[in-house]
């Protein structure tokens, strides 16, 4: 990937694009340092440490900006939510179907639509997290809460993070035209790396301040060991990510030959290529979004203290065996939701009956059909078991270790790994297609 990164330097296009992807970078960055006003940035910043769970998901999200109610505190979960829900009605709604099926037209409209519903869900939101800040960590400022100013104070902090959560979608949008690589998943790769100077920190303490200056007493050789344990781990799931990544099933196909005019073609075979891990981390971020409800819930309700609902929100922790199996199966449902929706069998094979083709040992129609389900079904149970081990892994890891904050590691290095395989790649096809030789060369 570096030999890549350093190659395409070297093209003068190429390095312009990095260049402006890393400005629309540092953008991003900067805004996750200022502060929206009104709000008691220590109060916010202890509490979400404190919270865990979703908010340490919106954490992640944000590049730390959720904890420093900075103007990118919402981050791009307005503009991924609104494009699954999109995702979504395309298929329920008739007249978003046909938008679907109009080619570039017909996405623009698309991402026309999604936009919008960007900025409403960015407003719901904001109004959420404020009343948040107000009523769970009281972090308003004195001056502001009470009077007309408080409600002078609550316009301009849902404002402040609607205007945040547009402007982060506009500055993906320029890094899919003008920038490197998928702008919302640069994004949140800018974000996710920006927190890794503070878990290298962590560790840092772990190993040397618990555990080197403690050996003598007996009390530190948990963490000397656990330490240089959990590095192999990473380096570990690092390589497991990057194999199911690039790992497929390749279904054979067989074109017949035809003959038009004076000219043959077809006779040639190919297959389709089936990736294990076709959806992606969405499956990942959709599970953790809907295990965490009762979280939210529980922030704006209050915490129970006994009974029932006390139950509940013990079990919804992200330390407990029951939310880590929960997030298991949510993963694997969500795979399964996705690529559905991603992937018609019916549709594939309706393809290959136009232009000739057919698998190797099936009949065009139904049996090729269903054969297709059955691989679909397989590969993607492989790959989503895949990624619910990746998931819930470090969750299991920390309970037996005792060391806290490494629920969502293994999202985290999931999201990492997948957009730098993704930009490396988009970075060889656009060298090759610049050193290509045409047949006048």
């Amino acid at each position: 990937m570096f030999q890549t990164l350093r190659n395409a330097w070297k093209i003068p296009d190429l390095r312009q694009k990095i260049l402006y992807t890393l400005f629309i970078i540092l953008i991003f960055r900067i805004g996750s340092a200022i502060s929206v006003p009104y709000v008691d940035v220590n109060v916010i910043a202890s509490a979400v440490s404190e919270s865990g769970g979703i908010m340490d998901y919106l954490s992640l999200l944000s590049g730390g900006g959720f904890s420093n109610a900075s103007i990118f505190a919402l981050s791009i979960t307005p503009y991924i939510n609104a494009s699954i829900i999109i995702q979504l009605l395309t298929v329920a709604i008739p007249p978003l179907e046909r938008l679907a099926k109009e080619g570039e037209a017909g996405r623009k409209k698309l991402a026309q639509i999604t936009r919008y519903t960007t900025v409403v869900l960015g407003l719901m939101l904001g109004i959420a997290y404020f009343l948040m800040v107000k009523n769970n960590y009281n972090a308003l400022v004195a001056e502001v809460r009470s009077g007309w100013s408080f409600w002078f104070a609550a316009v301009v902090i849902v404002l402040c993070f609607t205007a945040g959560s547009a402007l982060m979608m506009w500055l993906g949008e320029q890094i899919n035209e003008r920038g490197l690589g998928n702008g919302i998943s640069m994004l949140l790769f800018a974000g996710i790396i920006s927190r890794v100077p503070s878990v290298a920190s962590y560790l840092w303490n772990l190993f040397y301040h618990a555990g080197i200056q403690q050996l003598n007493g007996g009390a530190g050789l948990k963490y000397v060991l656990i330490v240089p344990i959990i590095l192999v781990i990473f380096l570990a799931i690092i390589t497991f990510i990057v194999v199911i990544t690039d790992a497929e099933r390749r279904i054979p196909v067989q074109y017949a030959k035809r003959v038009v005019g004076r000219k043959m073609y077809g006779g040639q075979n190919t297959y389709i290529p089936i990736k294990v891990n076709m959806s992606g981390v969405m499956p990942i971020i959709l599970a953790v979004s809907m295990v965490s409800v009762p979280s939210v819930i529980f922030r704006f309700t209050g915490t129970p203290e006994k009974g029932f609902f006390y139950w509940i929100y013990r079990i919804f922790t992200p330390s407990h065996p029951v939310y880590a199996v929960l997030y298991f199966v949510l993963i694997i449902g969500f795979a399964f939701f996705y690529v559905t929706i991603q992937y018609n069998p019916l549709e594939m094979s309706n393809n290959l009956r136009k232009n000739s083709g057919a698998i190797p040992g099936y009949r065009p129609g139904k049996p090729t059909v269903d054969y297709i389900k059955r691989v679909l079904n397989k590969i993607t149970l492989i790959g989503a078991i895949c990624l619910g081990v990746i998931a819930v892994f470090p969750i299991f890891f920390s309970n037996v270790s005792g060391i806290q904050g490494l629920a969502l590691g293994g999202t985290s290095i999931m999201i990492v790994v997948g957009v730098a395989l993704e930009t490396s790649q988009q970075m060889e096809s656009q060298m090759m297609m610049r050193h290509y030789k045409g047949f006048l060369d």
